[in-house]
């Protein structure tokens, strides 16, 4: 398997596994969101807790040139560090929501 399947699988997996963990009302639903021809994967919740409507990302990931990219994480899991036990290399995630400034900071990718 090559690097980018590998990631896409790793990916899924995380998202998989955290929308197993909602403990949201009945009425709303947790949406994995996976398109594998541009590479954007996510978690959304979708529906109505009474007359309030939710809908809104969880985790937002993109694959781009090569590198695994964090555009949201709504969690409390520190998600760059959890693909990093799954085998991804810190030179291989990019903390997307950061700014680029930010990013060299981190000890994960800039871009």
């Amino acid at each position: 398997m090559d690097k980018i399947e590998r990631y896409r699988q790793i990916i899924k997996q995380i998202l998989q596994e955290h929308s197993e963990l909602s403990s949201n009302p009945d009425d709303v639903k947790a949406e994995l969101i996976f398109d594998n021809d541009n590479d954007h994967y996510q978690l959304a919740y979708v529906g109505w807790n009474g007359d309030k409507r939710v809908f809104g990302p969880v985790l937002h990931f993109d694959i781009l040139n090569g590198k695994i990219w964090i555009q949201y994480n709504g969690t409390e899991e520190l998600i760059a560090e959890r693909l990093v036990e799954c085998g991804v290399p810190n030179s291989d995630i990019v903390i997307g929501f950061y700014s680029p400034f930010k990013r060299q900071f981190t000890a994960y990718a800039v871009e």
